[in-house]
């Protein structure tokens, strides 16, 4: 399997560094993303990977051997590259494109042999591009583009594959059968190198993360991300700026935020379960309506959401009864909300005093789904 070695690596342009320091090896059989935010230098990190960029410092070793000694042949056989705005193809169509991808072992007369071909088939399928592969490039959409390209360096059949946002464009599915599609190539040998704005994305496909930020360049394993504890801090929100408030590291999840916690009186009080509540927070946030909500268990991925968005979240221990703090907290909280949304809480045995909860909303109450 391939090893690419960055030792002491200094990026930038014009002689003037971006980044410096960066000591990273990727291994054939992983997966390494880069994340951080707008302008960090992720994008100038894989320009000098794939030597688009002179390095300012440092070496590149390709399975011991210096990047900069190879032909541009022999690296094109090694390594495949898709960089934002990266080709303009006049007059060709999609399947063209991604056969271009064999261009390192046609030799001089540049003709596919049957091999070649049936390597481009199967990276168009890959994709799933056999409707639009006899299109013009130039008449498709973006996303369809994007899909394309991913081909055509996969068709390169590389050691190495450099990826600069691998999912710009392109919607739900197709960013998840894209990132399957290099996780599948992780697993036959490959190294894999991607940027990725997602964060989510990243702490799905990636076995370890580079971080780009104002402190330089940070390699973790990509568990490091979530964190160990509820509303801990982590290496996320330090890069980002952002706080436990407004992202949960381990869902992934973002939330609006217009107030700190505790600075506004709620005005609903909202009682859900198991999920139940979470589009109902989204809805009160959009609306800009402040809200409470509980009784709600530790444990459960409303109470997650509601920490994030609510301005009081009454809570429990799961699995034990609702004690008669719990249910007073949520009682005087009642008291002065002008409305109790039920968002459709499941009622069992250790929580069954919630029933005394929505009793004693009276008319205030409501059903949402």
């Amino acid at each position: 399997m391939a090893e690419l070695t960055l030792t002491h690596v200094d990026v930038g342009y014009n002689g003037e560094p971006v980044l410096r320091g960066i000591d990273v090896t990727v291994h054939g059989g992983e997966i390494i993303s880069l994340i951080g935010p707008n302008g960090a230098g992720k994008t100038t990190v894989l320009k000098s990977i794939v030597r688009q960029l002179k390095l300012i410092g440092g070496t590149i070793l390709l399975d011991g051997t210096d990047l900069s000694s190879f032909t541009s042949m022999q690296a094109a056989r090694r390594m495949s590259v898709v960089l934002s705005r990266q080709v303009k193809p006049e007059l060709m169509t999609c399947r063209e494109v991604v056969a271009a991808g064999r261009y390192p072992y046609t030799g001089m007369s540049g003709r596919l042999s049957a091999h070649d071909t049936s390597v481009v088939d199967e990276a168009v399928a890959a994709v799933h591009a056999e409707d639009f592969a006899d299109k013009p490039f130039t008449a498709v959409s973006d996303g369809q583009r994007q899909r394309i390209l991913i081909a055509r360096a996969v068709c390169q059949t590389p050691d190495v594959l450099v990826l600069d946002e691998p999912c710009v464009y392109l919607d739900i599915r197709y960013k998840l059968e894209i990132l399957a599609l290099l996780r599948d190539l992780a697993e036959k040998g490959c190294a894999v190198i991607l940027s990725l704005h997602e964060i989510d994305l990243a702490q799905k496909v990636a076995d370890r993360v580079m971080c780009v930020g104002g402190n330089g360049v940070t390699v973790v394993p990509v568990d490091e991300l979530a964190g160990t504890a509820l509303q801990e801090e982590t290496v996320i929100h330090s890069l980002y700026g952002v706080t436990p408030r407004s992202y949960d590291a381990l869902l992934g999840a973002a939330e609006l935020r217009r107030t700190e916690p505790g600075t506004v009186r709620p005005e609903v009080f909202v009682v859900s379960s198991g999920g139940s509540g979470i589009p109902v927070f989204h809805r009160l946030v959009r609306r800009h309506i402040p809200f409470a909500a509980g009784i709600l268990y530790t444990n459960d991925i409303d109470y997650r959401y509601a920490l994030m968005t609510a301005e009081q979240v009454v809570a429990a221990r799961p699995f034990e009864p609702l004690d008669d703090a719990a249910v007073a907290q949520a009682q005087q909280l009642i008291s002065c909300c002008r409305q109790v949304i039920n968002a459709g809480v499941v009622i069992g045995s250790c929580n069954s005093r919630l029933q005394e909860v929505l009793d004693y909303a009276g008319e205030k109450l409501c059903v949402s789904r």
